[in-house]
């Protein structure tokens, strides 16, 4: 008996370091495995706050294209029935909030050849492209401007000529209150000339 458990004994405490390191390994798997599991609850927490995060962030403002035209076909009824009007501004800044764009209310009427030209300038593929990265465009007929004046009196401007453009954030700042109406003339102006100064308005909030 004494001449196996000679013999035998070292091959127990084999065995017993083999069951130890055997364990060690399946716990530090375990461990290895809890880990990689919270970093990667962690990882899709993160992503998903970053996909968020821009609909709520205000959209940075970017200058204006070049255009190549130098001219533009007027639009021959720019502006929906007056009837739709308050509906339409209360729906653009809706969406302007989730897509942090600014409103852009652009009062006048469909027998005023200088809005017409003005639609027609926002209407280039470029000019249109950049208009509605930055603003959700609002067309507001004003009828012989005698209604809707109200959605202009509420940013301090008084409508007695159109066009008359209004840019507004989100949350309710006008930005041009000084220039709304510098676009009035604009049958002369060029489109790029209207885009730089709609620019500039833009870079203001």
């Amino acid at each position: 008996m004494l001449r196996y458990q000679k013999h035998d004994l070292p091959n127990e405490v084999g065995f017993n370091r083999f069951a130890v390191t055997l364990r060690y390994v399946m716990q530090t798997t375990r461990s290895m495995k809890a880990f990689f599991m919270r970093v990667s609850l962690l990882a899709a927490a993160g992503l998903g706050l970053a996909l968020s995060a821009p609909f709520s962030a205000q959209a940075a403002s970017t200058p204006a294209p070049k255009l190549t035209e130098t001219s533009a076909p007027p639009v021959a009824t720019p502006y929906p029935d007056t009837s739709v009007a308050q509906e339409q501004v209360r729906d653009a800044f809706a969406l302007a909030a989730k897509t942090g764009r600014k409103v852009l209310l652009d009062f006048g009427g469909n027998w005023c050849p200088d809005c017409k030209m003005l639609s027609g300038i926002f209407a280039l593929p470029d000019a249109k492209a950049w208009l509605d990265s930055q603003f959700v465009i609002v067309p507001v007929n004003v009828g012989r401007i005698n209604t809707n004046l109200d959605l202009a009196q509420k940013y301090d401007v008084t409508i007695k000529a159109v066009p008359t453009v209004i840019i507004v954030t989100p949350d309710g700042k006008a930005l041009n209150g000084d220039g709304s109406k510098a676009l009035g003339n604009a049958r002369s102006m060029s489109p790029q000339a209207v885009l730089d100064l709609i620019s500039e308005w833009n870079s203001r909030g």
